[in-house]
């Protein structure tokens, strides 16, 4: 868990600034049926703020975990990223990252081993999420970077 987290610290640590600083026009190019390099940092932010949620409720509610998805397109549309200000989306996404790091950080090793059941009945463990979660972040920094 450990390397996970060093990690993710490191992603947070390059890239915080790195976004503010692409222009927006790359920043919003689209292709079409594609997420501009903004929405990516936007669908990230809704990432984050579902895990936060899922990395905090599996602690308190009944277990096993069942592991809700969510609508991504609809969220970053209905949230307007596009149109968002690269600061203001960049601090959100950096300040809810910094909770899911902390609450990864302070997590139980007991409590990396509940278990999570997805929508597809396959069951994974909280281990797993986070760390999953780390690399996903990786994978779309590197789509906005590219």
């Amino acid at each position: 868990m450990q390397n996970a987290i060093l990690k993710f610290e490191q992603l947070l640590n390059e890239n915080a600034s790195y976004f503010s600083e692409i222009s927006s026009e790359i920043l919003e190019s689209r292709i079409p049926g594609k997420w501009s390099k903004k929405e990516i940092l936007g669908h990230l932010t809704d990432s984050a703020i579902h895990n936060l949620v899922r990395f905090t409720e599996i602690n308190y509610l009944q277990k096993p975990y069942h592991h809700r998805p969510y609508n991504q397109i609809d969220l970053v549309n209905l949230n307007q990223y596009q149109q968002m200000d690269i600061r203001e989306l960049t601090q959100l996404w950096l300040s809810v990252n910094k909770q899911i790091i902390r609450i990864m950080k302070s997590v139980d090793e007991k409590a990396l081993e509940y278990e999570i059941i997805l929508s597809d009945g396959a069951v994974i463990d909280l281990k797993f999420l986070m760390t999953d979660y780390v690399e996903h972040l990786e994978h779309h920094i590197n789509q906005i970077k590219s």
